[in-house]
């Protein structure tokens, strides 16, 4: 299992966190700080791969707005809140949308069929992605003592307890969908 992690890990991760990356990267720093992965390397692969992801989203929105709007067509109602967030929040919007789940492949993509400016969303993009990087890799890093302090107790109770925890967020994200 470890030659598969250090094999694949940064490229499941890279490829994980050109979408999104939050969960992938809470793993990396999980499985670096038992030495399995390293952590600056870890928090530089999520890092870059979800920049150039944000980067690919707002592109194609400002190359092929006909496109981006069919993408978008079933998630209207996400997209309306992604356009009152950006009125309210302007350009920092796009630090937010790094931790918000539902909306932060939306977020680009709405950016891009405004006409905001292409440079001033690199420049943001940038920063949002490093200070995202970095707090959740060094926080998952940080958290991985608990983590493995507290797996041997948890083994004991099963695969049932963790069915019923991944059912009930299933069910959360479901209603909340």
């Amino acid at each position: 299992m470890e030659d598969l992690i250090r094999d694949w890990g940064y490229i499941i991760l890279f490829l994980y966190s050109f979408g999104g990356g939050f969960l992938a990267l809470v793993v990396a720093g999980i499985l670096s700080f038992s030495g399995e992965l390293n952590i600056f390397i870890a928090i530089l692969v999520a890092g870059v791969a979800n920049f150039i992801g944000d980067q690919f989203l707002f592109t194609i929105a400002r190359k092929n707005k006909t496109q981006a709007k069919q993408m978008m067509q079933k998630h209207r109602r996400k997209i309306a809140m992604a356009h009152l967030m950006m009125r309210k929040y302007g350009s920092w919007v796009i630090f937010l949308q790094k931790y918000i789940y539902g909306i932060k492949t939306l977020i680009p993509l709405a950016m891009g069929l405004t006409k905001y400016d292409y440079k001033k969303f690199i420049f943001f993009n940038i920063f949002a992605t490093a200070i995202w990087a970095i707090f959740i890799g060094t926080a998952a890093y940080m958290m991985g003592d608990l983590v493995y302090t507290y797996i041997e107790e948890f083994k004991s109770y099963g695969l049932a307890f963790v069915a019923i925890i991944l059912f009930g967020v299933f069910l959360l994200f479901r209603k909340y969908k």
